[in-house]
């Protein structure tokens, strides 16, 4: 039994309306007024905190910086291509 067009047209309502609500919980989440405002003002602690990582990744595993390395060159090279 395949389902009817009106079926279908509530099931996408539904959809659409699951789709608004979860873009509305990541929000909650995602470089809102607070983060911005966080990092203009702690700009100098964010960075040395992403120094001290880098150099931490590079003492315990700088293979991981290969990696990553490689992985950006493959986006460069896709965007470049397109």
């Amino acid at each position: 039994m395949e389902p009817t067009i009106y079926d279908l047209k509530k099931q996408i309502e539904e959809l659409k309306q699951q789709k608004l609500e979860l873009e509305e919980k990541l929000k909650k989440y995602t470089n809102n007024k607070q983060h911005i405002k966080y990092y203009e003002n702690h700009k100098d602690v964010v960075k040395e905190r992403a120094k001290n990582y880098m150099e931490k990744i590079k003492e315990t595993n700088p293979e991981k910086i290969k990696e990553w390395r490689h992985n950006a060159y493959l986006k460069r090279k896709e965007k470049n291509a397109s």
